[in-house]
């Protein structure tokens, strides 16, 4: 059963309109002219709205723009007892689904409203989707330093200039490109993305350029390269830094003129492309030691977003705990267990040098491996690592930033697994490691160590 809307000022359209839908079985609610339709609108939820052209006041063309401010996937069906080739354009053009002359058809009337129907669900399937796409892409966080990435990231995404994201390994470069490719006027065409490192440097110029058949062996058939799969969109060129110089050449001339050559071919091919860069490597650096062109840097980095490494907005990660946790319960069908505030402020206190994906990984990890229904501070230590339970060793050890951290850490995890071997018993832990009971109860006071429940 579907929820119809009829807006009409002539009461004996609505009656048979309304006649006809109730036959079918569907909830109907009728209005006698736009305003009241519209308002009825935000009440009733209609899954397809049947709109009058000529209406005293306001023009069924005008409510038909208000109807597309309050509900943007129903589809609107115009009816017009005068109707013309021009209005019908014009319906169409302000976003109606279809056009129908009055007098109406019944046969064709509903063969309309199931195909308007049809369309209601293949669009909310399509809004779904990309709910969920920009949601896994979604940028986590509330510090100083997300705050000022996500700034700058609104302020340029509608432009047209070009973007050089920098930042270590894992920290959410691809987030950022395609975040600038969901909020600027070529959301709605291809984002195509390069792994440069990713590609053996004498492929490079074909997987960006594209080939000619026989251009070299391996060379079957003609190939578009991705400038020309991303005309009209946005072409992310991850990890630029390890781009050869020679394909830097022919980047720069594409980013100049606008065109690029097949491998083996002759002639160009113009392409629509707004490139955005990414690297983790200090690109003046790399000028100053000839392994990347200085005026292809400038003609990237036209607008630069660092993005910090995790270890410098530890306040965002509790805030990521959970966006992981929800979802993977959501999209991997993982326990979505609570974290402790003690499993949470030993997270915050590692090191991650992984960054976002390092710890995406460990929450995971901890989702599925973690004994009991929720999470605690020992399983942090015992899991967070990648190790198996029994190594003793916490996820951040190596990550030590002094050899004395170093040792602290490792004395704690040691003891913290002695313990658990034994039960909790600190005279055998004592008796097992060779230390006196007094001392052992300093340790464990020392580094805060409690029996888990």
């Amino acid at each position: 059963m579907a929820r119809i809307l009829i807006i009409d000022d002539e009461r004996s359209i609505r009656d048979i309109l309304g006649q006809v839908f109730e036959y079918e079985g569907h909830e109907v609610l009728t209005a006698e002219d736009g305003p009241d339709g519209v308002d009825r609108v935000q009440d009733f939820h209609p899954d397809v709205i049947f709109l009058d052209v000529k209406m005293p006041g306001m023009d069924g063309l005008d409510v038909l723009e208000r109807l597309r401010e309050h509900a943007p996937l129903t589809p609107v069906v115009m009816i017009s007892g005068h109707g013309t080739i021009d209005t019908a354009v014009e319906a169409t053009r302000r976003g109606a689904y279809d056009f129908l002359e009055k007098p109406l058809d019944t046969a064709r009337l509903l063969v309309t409203l199931q195909r308007a129907l049809e369309l209601r669900g293949l669009t909310e399937s399509v809004a779904a989707l990309r709910s969920e796409v920009e949601s896994r892409y979604e940028i986590v966080g509330t510090s100083f330093t997300v705050r000022q990435v996500l700034e700058r990231i609104e302020r340029v995404a509608p432009t047209g200039a070009r973007v050089l994201i920098t930042g270590e390994n894992g920290t959410g470069k691809e987030l950022v490109a395609r975040a600038i490719h969901r909020l600027s006027d070529r959301a709605e065409g291809p984002f195509v993305e390069v792994n440069c490192a990713a590609i053996p440097s004498e492929l490079i110029e074909s997987a960006l350029f594209g080939h000619i058949k026989g251009s070299f062996t391996g060379a079957v058939s003609d190939r578009a390269g991705k400038f020309e799969q991303a005309d009209g969109g946005i072409l992310f060129l991850d990890e630029i830094g390890d781009m050869s110089l020679a394909a830097q050449a022919k980047v720069l001339r594409a980013l100049e003129q606008g065109v690029v050559t097949r491998v083996g071919g002759a002639s160009p091919v113009e392409v629509d492309v707004r490139v955005v860069a990414a690297t983790n490597k200090e690109l003046e650096k790399e000028i100053e030691e000839g392994r990347f062109r200085e005026d292809l840097f400038y003609r990237l980095n036209v607008v630069p977003i660092h993005i910090p490494p995790l270890r410098e907005r530890r306040e965002d990660i509790p805030m990521l705990v959970q966006h992981f946790r929800e979802r993977m319960a959501e999209t991997d069908r993982v326990v979505p267990k609570e974290f402790t505030e003690d499993a949470i402020a030993r997270l915050v206190a590692m090191h991650w040098p992984g960054n976002v994906r390092e710890l995406r990984n460990t929450v995971e990890r901890l989702l599925i491996l973690a004994p009991g229904d929720r999470v605690r501070a020992d399983d942090v230590e015992l899991l967070a690592s990648g190790r198996s339970p029994g190594s003793g060793l916490s996820g951040d050890l190596l990550g030590a930033d002094t050899f004395s951290d170093f040792k602290e850490m490792a004395e704690r995890a040691f003891i913290l697994q002695k313990l658990r071997e034994h039960d909790w018993n600190v005279a055998e832990t004592a008796r097992q490691v060779e230390m006196p009971r007094s001392n052992l109860y300093k340790k464990i006071e020392k580094y805060g160590l409690v029996r888990e429940d």
